[in-house]
């Protein structure tokens, strides 16, 4: 047993330990404020306080130093507790839930997050299709930068995720739905715009559109310094349809992008060239994912199980 499910196991022995303390507590760290916490959950500052006052007392153990000017900062125990605690609450959630709905149908809420260029692929198919098999369902999505993501997935503010399988991974479980690979993207008057393929050594004279996005550019800039190259950065942005549009609209300018959109047109309506690139680039596994230590609840198996059966694995 660790220490943390040894201090909280103890406290609801000695009949100390309240949900309601555990509650207060989780709302005041990820608020980082009394007071925050407070609105929150509508109670008074000093009942939230008083809560988190309450359940150190009964654990034994200081979880926070709370402080009037700087808010709420957690002590090494109290982030161990702030992940337990998370855990017992979100059980006791999943017991109603279960209740609500009879044991045989999906009810309660899911909250999925998606990389920002993969969304608009992946996710209208994949709700569309969960919505028609459990209406019970309450489903959020939030799409977002892959860093943001992997922070969300183990804070516990989103249950699963679909991003790419680069970096900082190592606290997630994830299975594959497919690779991706990188490609050139050229407007139709770029000189490349007919060729069969593109190399790097081609490419880093020429002004690059860097779509600046974790892990979009890692991966774009790692695949010429591989090479020994340095790609000469034109623009830099973090919108994925700007950098197709810019783009579209340049005769020199090209971008190297994972992600391909049906769609060959930019927002604009001009033509957008994709060129695959010699020798190829190392793929890059675009993976559905969730926290390691977390147990998934019957709604996130079920929209794994989906996924699955929409991406099987190739025989």
């Amino acid at each position: 047993m660790s220490t943390t499910d040894f201090l909280v196991d103890a406290g609801v022995a000695r009949g100390e330990l309240t949900f309601r303390q555990l509650s207060h507590f989780v709302a005041a760290a990820e608020d980082g404020t009394i007071s925050g916490a407070a609105k929150r959950l509508r109670f008074s500052p000093s009942a939230i306080s008083a809560s988190i006052t309450e359940l150190e007392r009964a654990l034994g153990a200081e979880l926070c130093v709370r402080r009037r000017a700087q808010g709420v900062t957690l002590t090494s125990t109290g982030s161990l507790v702030l992940a337990k605690a998370k855990r017992v609450l979100a059980d006791v959630a999943e017991l109603s839930y279960l209740v609500r709905g009879d044991g045989a149908e999906l009810v309660g809420p899911l909250v999925v997050g998606c990389f920002v260029t993969l969304a608009a692929s992946l996710l209208p198919r994949l709700l569309d299709e969960f919505e028609q098999l459990h209406p019970g369902v309450t489903i959020d999505f939030v799409v977002g930068a892959q860093d943001e993501l992997q922070r969300e997935l183990i804070s516990g503010a989103i249950d699963v995720a679909i991003l790419y399988d680069m970096g900082g991974m190592e606290p997630l479980t994830r299975f594959e739905l497919y690779e991706a690979r990188g490609y050139a993207l050229f407007g139709e008057r770029h000189p490349f715009a007919d060729r069969e393929v593109v190399t790097l050594e081609e490419l880093a004279p020429m002004p690059l559109i860097l779509f600046d996005q974790t892990p979009s550019s890692q991966y774009a800039t790692s695949m010429f310094e591989a090479r020994g190259l340095t790609p000469m950065v034109r623009h830099r942005t973090d919108a994925f349809e700007l950098t197709r549009s810019i783009v579209a609209r340049s005769d020199t300018a090209y971008a190297v992008l994972v992600q391909r959109p049906d769609n060959k047109q930019s927002y604009e309506g001009l033509p957008i060239i994709e060129k695959e690139i010699r020798p190829a680039p190392p793929g890059v596994s675009v993976v559905f994912a969730w926290a390691r230590d977390v147990e998934l609840s019957p709604r996130a198996r079920a929209l794994a199980d989906l996924v699955r059966k929409q991406y099987p694995i190739p025989s």
